[in-house]
């Protein structure tokens, strides 16, 4: 991942209301959830939102999707891998061990759809039950 690409997903999430929506549709899954749906979730006006989704689309960590008269949104999964990656890839010099308590907290999950013959790799944190 290039370090301007970085600093745009970093900056779209550093917002609450973007982290709030990015968390809400990778808990979500491969599914994603209609624009109505989150608007109504996380108690947030449709311009609002409408102007929230653009910047996390245009940082490629969302990905909408038009269905009949609905949008549907995606976390995109393949760009917020590419982010940890980057984030981790030189984690202590590369000793792994010194940084378990990291790489600990990720769980790698993979969920093949074999009706659009799409695989999806991506990494989840644990919730606040977990750790």
């Amino acid at each position: 991942m290039q370090l301007s690409v970085a600093v745009r997903a970093l900056s779209s999430l550093s917002q609450e209301t973007r982290l709030s929506i990015f968390r809400m549709l990778v808990t979500a899954g491969p599914d994603g959830v209609a624009a109505g749906k989150i608007a109504e979730g996380l108690n947030i006006p449709p311009s609002t939102l409408s102007f929230h989704l653009t910047h996390l689309a245009n940082a490629e960590l969302v990905i909408p999707q038009r269905l009949n008269r609905s949008i549907i949104y995606k976390a995109n999964y393949d760009q917020m891998s590419k982010l940890l990656q980057f984030l981790t890839e030189d984690c202590c010099r590369g000793q792994k061990e010194i940084c378990s308590e990291v790489f600990n907290g990720l769980k790698v999950l993979q969920k093949k759809d074999y009706d659009n013959a799409v695989s999806y790799t991506h990494l989840t944190l644990p919730t606040n039950r977990e750790v």
